[in-house]
């Protein structure tokens, strides 16, 4: 059985590992572009602010590593075209420009995301620059030791991470974002405006709801302007932090994606090919708070469908359970941690959505010391279903936000969290838990609403 895999960062060496551990058998061919695998992007902030001293410390495999399990790994290796009904690939060996077709039986494209690169004027030049590879965070770690103020275009968890990094290294930080709010796919516009202030009151410069146009030369200087529509901006440098679409190019029009590229998995992440198989940042996910499928790329869920991939891949084993995207990043000491739908997003999709709000402390007041929380849970409101969550603390929070997860994985209600049994420590939190008491306060929102609402003749009739 050939099996060949195209691109190896997270998903790509999760498939990989667990293939060759459940069948090791498996003729498996590995073909990436760059001389690395599975580098962990999400560290490079840490290693810009010297909480990461190392780089290299992202990896955590190597191509020598799946060489052991019995991969045959070809790095610096670029598929230059895949045949869906031939079952073939078409690769060039990126050293010697040598090019071969190598027949498959069963394809994992794993080929990850590439950065949105929007087409701005002056993009290309040499004070721009992306972040998302080794050799992008090489040189963004270069280039920002010798630029003094730093210009950051996108106010997603990249971009804002990124903010945080600088401001904290003393550089001067802008940051410019087209939306009304920062972090728009991961919270509402309460917590929104929260950050924004935190980064406001470390002098980063945030510039909300204003378009980046292009980059042109200062002529008063060595650095660059950034253009929007109110004016022109000098920096030394601009990272491009737009976002990322999946890089599927290879397979357009051979198997089944949403518009943006992202290929459909059925339940064990085969395409509609029954041939072919993919993970990660080239696929969709179903997220289940809102029952659909589309495009959230994030590293722990290129894992778990690669490991999907490895045990899938000849006999059907395991379903996928869909995701609730649950992430988390530190923002100048405070812990912001997220999981299933924002309130504007589940009411776009048609959900009569609400926010339960509380605003406490996570542990007792009597203890040494404490610090406040913020907790906006949202919920279907005529199913009563928890949807999402969203955490701000300068308390380490990030594992309710996890709790939260398996609560929309398994479909519970306010109702259920209001009560679910959490353990009680005055070291830890409060006779009911912070979880439990958001709960509560959208228990008690649904009562309020239940007695405003008026009753019709039928209602009223019956409870006479």
């Amino acid at each position: 059985m050939k099996v060949i895999v195209v691109g190896c960062t997270h998903a790509g060496t999760a498939a990989i590992s667990q293939m060759l551990v459940t069948n090791p058998d498996l003729d498996v061919e590995v073909y990436e572009r760059h001389d690395n695998i599975s580098f962990l992007s999400c560290g490079i902030s840490l290693y810009l602010d010297g909480r990461v001293q190392r780089l290299e410390d992202m990896f955590y495999s190597s191509p020598e590593a799946l060489r052991k399990l019995g991969a045959h790994v070809h790095v610096k290796h670029d598929v230059l075209k895949i045949d869906a009904k031939r079952q073939t690939v078409v690769v060039e060996d990126l050293i010697s420009k040598d090019v071969e077709t190598v027949h498959y039986d069963r394809l994992v494209m794993t080929t990850g995301s590439t950065v949105v690169v929007p087409p701005l004027k002056g993009i290309d030049s040499s004070r721009v620059l992306l972040c998302k590879d080794y050799d992008q965070a090489k040189q963004i770690y270069k280039t920002a030791a010798e630029n003094k103020h730093i210009t950051i275009v996108g106010a997603g968890y990249v971009g804002v991470e990124l903010a945080e990094s600088y401001a904290s290294t003393e550089h001067v930080v802008s940051l410019f974002q087209n939306h009304k709010q920062i972090l728009v796919h991961s919270v509402d516009q309460m917590l929104s405006e929260n950050i924004t202030q935190r980064l406001v009151d470390h002098e980063v410069d945030v510039h909300l709801h204003e378009r980046v146009t292009g980059f042109s030369a200062d002529p008063s200087g060595d650095g660059i302007l950034v253009e929007t529509k109110s004016g022109q901006y000098p920096t030394d440098l601009a990272i491009v932090a737009t976002g990322f679409v999946p890089n599927t190019g290879l397979l357009s029009g051979q198997v089944d994606m949403l518009p943006n590229g992202a290929i459909l998995t059925n339940d064990y992440m085969q395409s509609s090919d029954p041939h072919i198989f993919a993970a990660g940042d080239a696929c969709a996910v179903h997220f289940n708070p809102t029952n659909e499928n589309l495009y959230a790329p994030l590293a722990s869920t290129a894992v778990r469908q690669g490991t999907l991939v490895g045990l899938n891949l000849l006999t059907p084993t395991l379903k996928y359970m869909g995701t609730q995207s649950t992430s988390a990043m530190e923002i100048f000491g405070s812990t912001l941690a997220t999981t299933g739908s924002t309130l504007a997003h589940a009411q776009e999709q048609g959900i009569n959505a609400a926010t339960a709000t509380y605003e406490g402390n996570y542990r007792p007041a009597y203890m040494p010391s404490t610090a406040k929380l913020t907790i906006a849970l949202v919920y279907d409101r005529d199913s009563r279903r928890i949807l999402g969550g969203q955490l701000l603390c300068e308390h380490e929070v990030a594992q309710s936000a996890n709790t939260l997860s398996v609560c929309i994985q398994n479909k519970n209600t306010i109702d259920d969290l209001s009560f679910v049994d959490m353990l009680f420590q005055p070291n830890y939190d409060e006779p009911f838990n912070y979880l439990n008491q958001v709960a509560q306060i959208a228990v008690a929102q649904e009562q309020q609403r239940g007695r405003k609402e008026p009753k019709n003749s039928d209602q009223a009739a019956s409870e006479i």
